[in-house]
């Protein structure tokens, strides 16, 4: 029996589960019914679109707030490197410096919500954009409130924590003279608290508003950047595609892909590595992020692959890479998000993207197979019989990529209508066809699950477009260029420092971020060194992917060690054989562009 002090907190959270429910069922909705009524008189709903394109900044603001609560908000683990006497200081600090930077953004989006009032804009269906824009408010100042309790386990040290909230009191009220030269002190500070675990977020959102806030331009700059996920054509598409991959990461999917390719590939030498290989590359792109793939299918593959006695240090690494290869198949979400931003045809990124991922498949697949076969892993033997009946059994996982593809490529579904689809179809499969999940039993959870996720990484893409618009402000990306041709006059030297720079990047942000802050920059330098835009594409893709399993920051190496009970070290052994393989075959790909271009001029798309 809960204590009265404890209820309260139990019913804000069963609010907040059920208001992340109801936005992301709404997301779902609204564009499948688009799609029915579109032939009807009127020629669908009108104002969907940016009903939908508003509840993306609802999702956004109440997962992180979800990912707050859970302490899930996206950081550096480097915390845990550290001796166990300065973890309750160093949290204390980060948590402080965290709460400064949140409360600012509270204070900036009453201010933008203030602002829009007065203008009186409407949504849609007579919705005003302020009382969309008040989720901003709320949400930040639900998250600071986390933050101050999750900051320490004393009431002191959460006294502490709160002092972080006199920091945009101070700079509110008090006008500091510009030789005061408080920007290079607070960024050393925001550089430090990232390295010892600053949520990601409050390290973009807070060297935005700092950089803003010196200019003399309004704080509300940021949050009016992170405004803009509301009127992006395609970021709905992410909350959905990651819900539809969720649903069918907790239900029977991974169990019926790896029978079928297991049925089809297990009585290779080393078949079961290359099954696990396969398994995983193909699951990625459904559920829209390798760690998804990693936590959520490798409690299944590990002891399988020791089972069959694959040495443990193998089976660890492979499990841990092949979840991170998959991110050029179609459906991929940073494929599309790149596509987008850097202006290019999706169908030409796809089909760029396909020789590349088959070569990391294959040097991966190769790898873990010597290392099985070596070590007399057992095999299965080749029965036609199941290979067809697992075939049939998978049909539907095999059939959604086509359906995603045919829909958008045909002009049948835009892509957030082919997001919605695919929400659809999980649901259908698993709940309907295959009975996996219990409708009331398991997609509640599965839904506050996906929006926890998807606020998570949601935020930092919100306020990494208000560190963006300063950069392009700033002529930042102009800049960085002339010093590049001033002093890099090689297409091979600039290859290179390119590639040392994303794998940099990969290791110390998630891709997304990465692809609105690091996309801008290295985009004109591209051209003007003659490098193909679908090319670069692959080549800055590759090298996220590579990223997130270089030591000692990349995620996916906190996730395994997370998933597998491993620690850190021990992790880095079992990875190393793989990232020197990946990072071959990047360079194969920097270096031969006929790798990604050739099969885009054979199609012709």
């Amino acid at each position: 029996m809960p204590s009265p002090s404890e209820q309260p907190a139990g019913l804000a959270e069963r609010i907040e589960n059920s208001f992340s429910i109801c936005v992301l069922a709404l997301m779902s909705a609204l564009p499948l019914l688009e799609i029915v009524t579109r032939k009807w008189p009127g020629g669908g709903i009108p104002g969907s679109f940016p009903v939908i394109q508003h509840l993306t900044l609802w999702i956004t603001l109440l997962g992180a707030a979800l990912a707050a609560r859970s302490d899930r908000l996206l950081a550096l683990s480097t915390a845990s490197f550290l001796p166990d006497r300065w973890r309750d200081r160093v949290h204390i600090f980060t948590s402080f410096l965290a709460v400064a930077i949140t409360g600012s953004l509270v204070w900036a989006s009453f201010d933008l919500v203030s602002v829009d009032y007065e203008f009186g804009d409407m949504v849609a269906w007579g919705i005003p954009v302020w009382v969309a824009e008040c989720i901003m408010p709320l949400g930040f100042a639900a998250i600071t409130g986390r933050l101050i309790l999750r900051g320490a386990s004393s009431v002191k040290g959460r006294i502490l924590v709160a002092l972080g909230l006199l920091i945009p009191l101070a700079l509110g009220a008090i006008e500091f003279p510009e030789e005061a030269g408080l920007v290079l002190p607070a960024s050393l500070v925001i550089v430090v608290g990232t390295a010892l675990g600053l949520p990601i977020y409050c390290t973009l959102g807070g060297a935005a508003a700092l950089l803003f806030w010196h200019e003399g331009t309004p704080v509300s700059a940021v949050p009016g950047e992170t405004y803009r996920l509301s009127t992006s054509a395609m970021l709905p598409a992410i909350p959905l595609f990651t819900l539809g991959g969720y649903i069918l990461a907790e239900g029977g999917s991974g169990k019926r892909l790896m029978r079928l390719f297991g049925a089809w590939m297990g009585w290779m030498p080393g078949g079961l590595a290359i099954v696990v290989t396969v398994v995983l590359a193909f699951f990625t792109p459904l559920t829209g992020a390798s760690g998804i793939t990693i936590l959520s299918m490798g409690g299944l593959l590990l002891p399988m692959m020791v089972k069959a006695k694959y040495p443990h240090r193998t089976s660890v690494g492979l499990v841990t890479v092949s979840g991170s290869i998959g991110l050029l198949f179609p459906p991929s979400l940073p494929v599309i998000l790149y596509a987008f931003y850097a202006e290019q045809p999706i169908e030409k990124m796809f089909v760029g993207g396909l020789l590349p991922g088959f070569v990391l498949v294959i040097a991966v697949a190769a790898w873990a197979a010597y290392q099985g076969w070596a070590s007399g892993a057992a095999r299965e033997p080749f029965q036609l019989r199941e290979a067809v009946s697992a075939l049939w059994a998978a049909k539907w996982e095999i059939l959604l990529p086509a359906v995603v593809l045919g829909g958008i490529l045909g002009g049948y579904t835009t892509l957030v209508e082919a997001a919605a689809v695919t929400v659809l179809y999980a649901f259908i499969v698993e709940c309907f066809i295959f009975r996996d999940l219990s409708i009331f039993g398991d997609l509640p959870r599965i839904f506050v699950e996906s929006a926890t996720l998807v606020g998570g990484f949601m935020i930092i893409l919100g306020v990494a477009m208000g560190f963006t618009n300063y950069l392009v402000i700033a002529e930042v990306p102009t800049q960085a260029l002339d010093w590049v041709q001033a002093h890099v006059e090689s297409k091979v030297v600039f290859l290179l420092a390119l590639n040392v720079f994303l794998i940099a990047v990969g290791a110390l942000m998630d891709i997304y971020s990465a692809i609105l802050v690091i996309v801008p920059l290295i985009t004109p330098m591209a051209a003007a060194y003659g490098i193909d835009p679908v090319h670069l594409g692959i080549i800055f893709l590759a090298n996220m992917e590579l990223g997130y399993l270089m030591p000692p920051m990349g995620e996916n190496l906190f996730l395994s060690s997370y998933r597998f009970d491993e620690p850190l070290t021990q992790v880095y052994r079992s990875t190393l054989p793989y990232v020197v393989i990946l990072l071959i075959v990047v360079l194969l790909i920097t270096y031969v562009p006929a790798l990604t271009l050739w099969l885009v001029e054979f199609t012709g798309v």
